[in-house]
């Protein structure tokens, strides 16, 4: 496996936005289905889910219940179809990678637990790349030695 993407990417390929465009263009230089783990799936998930909750709390805020419903039909839809495919991951061994991540860099940078769990990922399957438009994310996966494509 030579790729592996975080939330904002998957963010971008379902809802519209600013990174929308160089998502749906990497995603058609693919030759085959963009592997995912069930994590990854539920954060995006979860994720929408918040969004739909707090654009009900605050219509200036997240977005509306069919945008989000829409994402997840279309996450699904894609799942189903092999535009994405779920990997399997041996969860004891990425917590072992990313107990060694967050105590190197967690005190100096303030990485969030996803964050960390998501480069601990791509490291365990062996991805050479990661995909993300979350800058402090990109950097993490830069200092392990991930080529981040943004």
């Amino acid at each position: 496996m030579s790729h592996f993407p975080d939330t904002s990417f998957l963010c971008a390929l379902y809802r519209e936005e600013e990174h929308s465009p160089l998502a749906d263009q990497w995603m058609k230089k693919l030759s085959e289905g963009l592997k995912v783990s069930n994590l990854l799936l539920l954060e995006f998930r979860q994720s929408v889910r918040l969004q739909i909750w707090l654009h009900r709390e605050n219509p200036k805020k997240g977005f509306s219940k069919s945008q989000g419903e829409r994402m997840l039909q279309d996450l699904q839809s894609d799942l189903h179809s092999g535009v994405l495919s779920i990997i399997s991951i041996e969860w004891a061994q990425v917590h072992e990678i990313a107990e060694r991540v967050s105590s190197k860099y967690t005190l100096l940078e303030g990485y969030r637990f996803a964050d960390i769990l998501h480069v601990a990922t791509a490291i365990h399957v062996g991805a050479t790349q990661f995909l993300s438009f979350d800058l402090k994310q990109q950097k993490l996966a830069k200092a392990e030695g991930l080529k981040v494509t943004w």
